[in-house]
């Protein structure tokens, strides 16, 4: 019993694997659910799609595999990040959806906090870059405020991988990564910072215990093993944030390591031992694995969900292969049809968080092949301002490892490559690095591992795309104008939602 089962909880979906005590993936599922949008600025799941999916993927896997659950040694989740899941004093979830990391419903709630305290004092303790509404705190606040009857009766808030780990032991707990995005952690002390709740005028105790992420969290429930096919009695360990995990599973725990995760959402991440703050920019930042350890970040909220928006709504008939190919015989620049794709608002790093998608440059003549280019070159050139951030605070100097679900695609990874103006190299590990992560900290919670420094060597390298100096010159003379287009964006939603705020009271 040296398998690992390991989950990431992500925006569009769960993935499971199975991973050997080596690192080799045995086996992968994947089960899709959705994301609800009841109104401007809501962003919502429903925890029990969650969970369905960890029970539909597990027996999926075994089934590919022909592994049962008595072949696991542990389990462990990735999850994505800032959500606040309202439970009972009976357990029992108070609302069938919650906000997750986009939700910006608090939009409205975060000045009687920050009146208290001030927002850079705020950010230099958390690192929490984002904008302050996506915080779970911040959607704690108004919880409490349009929800009374619901904050009063919630005993205990969840993440989401803490939630599936609920229902898998029993046990309510979180991490020191997922609880750095809490909006009330202090990441020098590693715990939660009083000073914050007394502010946010929300008692301590309805935030879970923190344990390492490391550590066994519990075993799982009879009821638990006969939904999931896993066995009564499989540790489970506590597991971790999203960024964090995949940080992990992507450049271990060296300091210095970046990476692209290029997902629904995507970002740029460096490990460091020291938080990547900056109040102006906002970097954003984890906990890592080990104590003292962390990933910062920079990130846009739409990457791969400006893809999929624009096959589901403009190319229904054409398959993510067929766009590529199509986007592949259109040169650099897109023929001067440009995208900016914030389609689910701008983050802290951008102009705006009332900033949304647009096409510029249409004519008459304007073809598919070219509005896909303009997508994919879009997405680079927003993520190309973000690892321009982040390189003032961090060295970066490529070359680029890729990861996610958009490093499948050769065509999007040479127009990173001219881009970044860096090599981007894609390995075994794909989409698979906030599973590797999990993984490996299931496998150092059982003994089966003994640190991560072995997780550089599980990537085999397959391809490496290096930039073409005239396609880079191409590129560098457009950058410009993708920032216009991407501060006008900003401008133009600010007005239309009445906004006229200065950005630090965002």
């Amino acid at each position: 019993m040296t398998n690992i089962i390991a989950y990431d909880l992500g925006t569009g979906g769960l993935k499971a694997a199975v991973i050997n005590e080596d690192g080799d993936f045995l086996g992968e599922s994947f089960v899709p659910y959705e994301t609800f949008y009841p109104r401007a600025k809501w962003c919502e799941q429903r925890p029990e799609d969650w969970w369905n999916a960890v029970c539909a993927a597990t027996k999926e896997l075994f089934e590919k595999t022909g592994l049962k659950g008595s072949d696991m040694a542990a389990a462990a989740l990735s999850g994505h990040s800032l959500v606040a899941a309202p439970m009972g004093s009976d357990g029992v979830l108070l609302t069938p959806s919650v906000p997750i990391w986009c939700d910006m419903r608090a939009d409205g709630v975060c000045g009687d906090f920050f009146a208290r305290v001030p927002y850079p004092a705020w950010y230099t303790v958390t690192g929490n870059g984002d904008p302050p509404e996506t915080y779970s705190v911040m959607k704690l606040i108004w919880l409490k405020r349009h929800m009374p009857e619901i904050y009063e009766k919630t005993s205990r808030i969840l993440g989401s991988k803490d939630f599936i780990n609920y229902l898998l032991t029993g046990t309510m707990g979180t991490d020191p990564s997922y609880a750095s995005g809490f909006g009330v952690f202090n990441l020098k002390k590693w715990d939660y910072e009083d000073d914050f709740f007394r502010a946010a005028e929300i008692r301590r105790g309805i935030f879970p215990e923190i344990i390492p992420s490391d550590a066994v969290t519990g075993t799982v429930r009879k009821e638990a093993a006969a939904a999931t096919g896993l066995s009564e009695g499989l540790p489970v360990v506590c597991g971790g944030v999203d960024n964090m995990c995949m940080a992990l599973g992507a450049a271990g725990t060296a300091e210095g390591k970046a990476y692209t995760s290029l997902g629904s959402s995507a970002w740029i991440a460096v490990n460091s031992s020291e938080p990547v703050l900056d109040v102006k920019t906002r970097p954003f930042v984890f906990a890592h694995a080990q104590k003292g350890l962390y990933t910062g970040a920079v990130s846009i909220f739409s990457a791969g969900n400006s893809y999929k928006w624009v096959r589901e709504t403009l190319f229904p008939d054409l398959s993510y292969g067929e766009m590529d190919s199509l986007a592949g015989q259109v040169p650099p620049g897109a023929a001067g049809v440009m995208f900016n794709p914030s389609l689910a608002g701008g983050s802290a790093q951008e102009p705006s968080p009332n900033m949304r998608g647009a096409f510029i440059g249409l004519s008459l003549g304007t073809t598919r092949a070219q509005l896909v280019r303009a997508v994919m070159e879009g997405v680079a050139a927003a993520l190309k301002s973000a690892l321009d951030i982040l390189k003032r605070h961090s060295p970066v100097n490529g070359p680029m490892l890729i990861c996610g679900g958009g490093s499948k695609s050769r065509v999007w990874r040479r127009i990173f490559a001219d881009v970044y103006n860096m090599d981007i190299i894609k390995t075994n590990v794909d989409q698979g690095a906030a599973a590797l992560g999990a993984a490996a900290l299931a496998a150092n919670g059982i003994g089966l591992w003994r640190g991560y420094g072995g997780i550089e060597a599980l990537h085999r390298r397959e391809s490496v795309e290096k930039p073409v100096p005239e396609n880079v010159q191409q590129y560098e003379k457009l950058f410009p104008l993708f920032q216009k287009l991407a501060v006008f964006s900003g401008e133009a939603g600010d007005e239309m939602n009445g906004i006229d705020a200065p950005k630090e009271a965002k």
